[in-house]
């Protein structure tokens, strides 16, 4: 039983690890993005008017929301495994 409890904390660790690598590279491309609308001049940016503008500030507002859902789901599913280990670790069925 411990066994099997073991191989599931290191399945769910080794998924963890994967989630958060890649919530890691979409905050270093969002954190990218910001970096480069920083450097943009205050006056008469030319990106094919008003129009361009909101759809540049678009983009960035969809992935900063796509990287906190990221966020949020990573947090939802180590919630979701903690909740089973501790309910295996608490009532564990007999061999």
């Amino acid at each position: 039983m411990h066994n099997e409890l073991d191989d599931l904390l290191i399945h769910i660790s080794h998924s963890q690890q994967q989630m958060s690598r890649l919530l890691d590279a979409e905050r270093q491309v969002v954190v990218r993005m910001a970096q480069i609308i920083h450097e943009l001049p205050d006056e008469e940016p030319r990106f094919d008017g008003i129009p361009g503008i909101i759809d540049s500030s678009g983009q960035v507002s969809k992935s900063i929301v796509a990287y906190l859902n990221g966020i949020a789901d990573l947090q939802e599913a180590m919630a979701e495994m903690l909740v089973r280990v501790v309910k295996e670790t608490a009532y564990p069925e007999e061999e």
